[in-house]
């Protein structure tokens, strides 16, 4: 009897440090990298100390957000904020169907990831930061250069429907942050992308319907394959857009009230 309340209450309080995790951030202290898509001069960028969930938002967590703006439902939203495959694998407005609770949400517009943040009191982050939390493997702030890490990267690039597993399966970097590589791909802030735009690298305009990063050209180093295809994939979106492979999570300029 002693045996099976003993397991009950290792239970419950594993999940409820679960739970707590799941709604955690973590402090990403300051410093620089180069972007892929740096000038040939390879200057590095300045990212001031900002906070990032954890994990991505999840079905449950987009879902109790819903039922609070039911502006943002599968059902009523309007079309300029997201296209038809909006939510499109839950069952019903409310009903997440055979959905996983504790997967990521996908197919979410720019749009509703923003307002879901704001609603958080959080904001997106942006492609900068981004970049510099999920450049970090388990032990280095920066593991760009081992050739282990972008192996592991591009492997998921081969694999299919890893946005139907749960969160947290993947490693945990070292800032203490979970699934930046190896479950979805995720929208950042940046509407006003400072890359080129078209296909020839004479065109100098900025296209200002690209809400998630742009094409690389310029890339410091076009042999890292595994960041040449998110800076890709940002370039083929618009802010209305949601694909089943695409979440978010959120972060922060300042610390999070608990």
């Amino acid at each position: 009897m002693k045996k099976n309340i003993f397991i009950f209450t290792f239970f419950l309080v594993s999940a409820g440090i679960l739970q707590a995790q799941e709604a955690g951030m973590v402090h990403v202290k300051e410093g620089s990298f180069v972007p892929l898509y740096g000038a040939s001069s390879k200057r590095p960028v300045f990212v001031p100390s900002f906070y990032l969930d954890i994990y991505p938002v999840t079905n449950s967590d987009f879902l109790k957000f819903v039922k609070k703006n039911p502006e943002y439902s599968k059902s009523r939203i309007k079309r300029i904020f997201a296209e038809k495959s909006y939510l499109s694998y839950w069952k019903s407005d409310y009903d997440l169907g055979t959905a996983h609770p504790k997967s990521p949400v996908t197919s979410v517009s720019w749009f509703a990831a923003k307002k879901y943040c704001e609603c958080q009191g959080k904001r997106l982050a942006t492609m900068d930061e981004w970049e510099y939390a999920a450049m970090a493997d388990e032990k280095r702030t920066d593991a760009r250069t081992k050739k282990e890490f972008n192996e592991y990267i591009l492997s998921w690039y081969e694999k299919s429907k890893t946005y139907e597993n749960p969160i947290g399966q993947t490693f945990k970097n070292y800032w203490g942050i979970y699934d930046m590589h190896g479950l979805i791909w995720e929208w950042t802030a940046d509407f006003n992308s400072i890359f080129l735009s078209g296909e020839s690298r004479k065109d100098k305009s900025t296209d200002k319907n690209l809400f998630c990063g742009s094409a690389s050209v310029n890339a410091t180093d076009l042999m890292d394959y595994a960041a040449f295809m998110r800076y890709a994939f940002r370039g083929s979106l618009k802010a209305q857009y949601s694909t089943r492979n695409l979440g978010f999570r959120c972060a922060s300029s300042t610390k999070p009230k608990i």
